[in-house]
């Protein structure tokens, strides 16, 4: 109980955090749930309604500033809804979760130190915007629905460096994104029963305050880049936990 109890105080700096850009914070939760060796089945649903309680109150913040751009949204969400789905459906063995979390979050780590050191500026005609955004919506959505992350920490910037959007309208693409994975991932996930309210209610109630906190302070306080760099090293931490149990 005491193991829980430190799980939600971290979890409500991470809401805090996270939420004050725009995101869910399924990395983190994922990556703390991780390290302290959280029942594996229960890691993705758990993260997924987090992310979509802290991500709630992004998306109505950026919808009352109105920041929502619906063309630049749908195309991701057409394909990500069903492959949320489809990934949170699927059982996975002990040993392919920790391998597939494992990639994912190297995969996060070197978007997170190198992506936005690049400074990469690409344009996108016609069509390509719209298989782009189903390719790419239909990938983190697969990832949300099998791993608990919400995908909207890759989409954000790549928004603005394939200039879809402004950086607001990525910032609330990627918070509405993550909103409707997490749905879509967190309803395929307990309909087989991979769920625990002992586990997930002190959990809900740490990043509710947190998320409230970090949505309203967001636009004043934190230096996006500056914040997923600092919460990188959580997710450093739980790679070489993942390395141990998976080698």
């Amino acid at each position: 109980m005491f193991v829980e109890y430190v799980i939600a105080v971290l979890f409500f700096f991470v809401a805090l955090i996270y939420s004050s850009v725009g995101l869910g914070g399924g990395s983190s939760y994922t990556a703390i749930m991780a390290i302290f060796d959280v029942n594996y089945v229960l890691i993705p649903t758990t993260s997924l309604m987090l992310n979509a309680t802290v991500t709630s109150l992004g998306a109505a913040n950026f919808w009352r500033g109105g920041h929502v751009n619906w063309r630049l949204i749908a195309p991701f969400l057409a394909s990500s809804i069903p492959m949320a789905y489809l990934g949170g459906s699927i059982a996975l063995s002990k040993q392919a979760f920790y391998i597939l979390l494992l990639f994912t979050l190297i995969t996060l780590a070197v978007r997170i130190y190198f992506f936005d050191s690049l400074r990469i500026s690409l344009k996108l005609e016609g069509a390509q915007k719209i298989v782009f955004s189903i390719v790419l919506g239909g990938a983190l959505g697969f990832i949300a629905g099998t791993v608990g992350i919400g995908g909207g920490i890759y989409l954000a910037p790549l928004v603005v460096t394939f200039n879809l959007g402004t950086e607001k309208e990525a910032a609330a693409t990627g918070s509405i994104f993550i909103w409707v994975n997490s749905l879509a991932g967190l309803f395929s996930r307990m309909q087989r029963g991979a769920f625990s309210m002992e586990l997930v209610l002190p959990l809900v109630a740490a990043v509710v305050v947190g998320g409230f906190l970090g949505s309203y302070m967001g636009s004043f306080r934190f230096a996006p880049l500056t914040i997923q760099k600092l919460m990188g090293i959580v997710i450093i931490v739980a790679m070489v936990f993942l390395l141990r149990r998976v080698i």
